[in-house]
């Protein structure tokens, strides 16, 4: 196979002996990537709603207190305290980002990062600036539950330590939680890549969490 260069047959020859070729190309999103926007959309807590659309309960005290005790915890979080964030954030606006991961990798690839990105700069956006975000991940059914816990919070750990890295959101403003094999996207099919997912809840909006 000839490679078409400027730099005539002398350049060709040497990428040909070489063995090699390189190609250099921006990464960009997928086409099930969320932008910026979109994920700013989905998380705001204040929208213009339809009549038909469903009101979400505010957060009781109770819940608001325990939200602000565990946001910024570096270890892992209990059972009881996941069940019980799991519980808030099925009231609370959310969205599923497809966040690609290497086969038993918990490291961010360069294919994630336009994803990521988009991410950081809506949690850094005046809308939601702030706000307290819990990030939840997810795997498929393949492996022990044990296993999958396990990789789902090193995942959600990675794209929280991306955000605090790259955009420098506040750790105390994000909650890294590994769900496993918990809550599928698609429960009629255990296996699907969909269920390996990063669920983006807010769990309370900048001035829910600075009151006390």
């Amino acid at each position: 196979m000839w490679v078409q260069t400027i730099s005539g047959k002398r350049l060709r020859a040497a990428i040909l002996a070489s063995g090699l070729v390189v190609i250099a190309a921006p990464q960009k999103a997928s086409a099930g990537d969320l932008s910026a926007q979109q994920i700013i959309d989905g998380l705001k807590t204040s929208k213009t709603r339809s009549l038909s659309a469903p009101t979400r309960p505010a957060l009781s005290p109770s819940d608001l207190d325990f939200v602000r005790n565990v946001r910024g915890k570096t270890r892992s979080l209990s059972m009881g305290d996941r069940d019980h964030l799991a519980e808030i954030a099925a009231q609370r606006p959310k969205i599923d980002l497809d966040i690609n991961f290497d086969f038993d990798s918990a490291a961010v690839t360069p294919r994630t990062e336009p994803q990521l990105h988009s991410l950081g700069k809506a949690l850094t956006s005046d809308e939601l600036a702030g706000s307290v975000i819990m990030l939840g991940g997810h795997t498929d059914g393949k492996g022990s539950d044990a296993y999958n816990h396990d990789l789902s919070e090193r995942r959600a750990e990675a794209v929280k330590r991306f955000l605090i890295e790259t955009y420098k959101i506040p750790a105390e403003n994000l909650v890294a939680a590994g769900y496993g094999k918990e809550g599928y996207k698609n429960s009629a099919d255990p296996f699907s890549p969909e269920n390996r997912r990063v669920e983006v809840v807010n769990m309370a909006a900048k001035e829910q969490a600075a009151n006390k």
